[in-house]
């Protein structure tokens, strides 16, 4: 699917404000309800919009903690970096995992209520996941920027 501009500015409404009305999007791109609609629908089943989700306050739910934890394998076969994937998808206490380039073969990122909370998921999480050789976390201390959305150029 080739995009136009009026397409990245569909995309950079919907970053914004996921739930917004079709008639106000439309309205913000110059567009009629049904043709903004139809534009909308061609970038879901193109895979461009991946999915719509609410975003929430890790304090309000109890979540305030942000820990980077770096794994390190002890092999890097594809035998063991599927299980280790496989074992982290399985795992609703791991929020992100990246496969890195650098000293490190992953990142995660876990959302913990506090250092205790943290210690549970270590223990019953982090330390049964298949072939790890070395593992070292980083606490945040507080949050400058975390957003969901990417740049787009109009």
């Amino acid at each position: 699917m080739k995009i136009d501009k009026i397409d990245l500015q569909i995309l950079k409404h919907l970053q914004a404000d996921g739930r917004i009305p079709n008639s106000d999007l439309a309205s913000k791109v110059s567009l009629s309800a049904s043709a903004c609609l139809r534009r909308v629908r061609a970038l879901e089943a193109a895979g461009i919009i991946d999915r719509y989700v609410a975003i929430l306050n890790p304090e309000k739910i109890g979540r305030s903690m942000s820990v980077f934890v770096e794994i390190s394998l002890a092999s890097q076969s594809e035998d063991a970096l599927q299980a280790f994937e496989r074992s982290v998808a399985a795992s609703p206490e791991i929020i992100e995992c990246h496969l890195m380039g650098g000293d490190a073969d992953y990142l995660l990122r876990i959302a913990a209520e506090d250092p205790a909370d943290f210690e549970r998921i270590h223990r019953q999480h982090l330390t049964r996941l298949p072939g790890v050789a070395k593992m070292r976390s980083s606490f945040a201390i507080r949050s400058i920027k975390q957003g969901t959305a990417f740049p787009i150029s109009l």
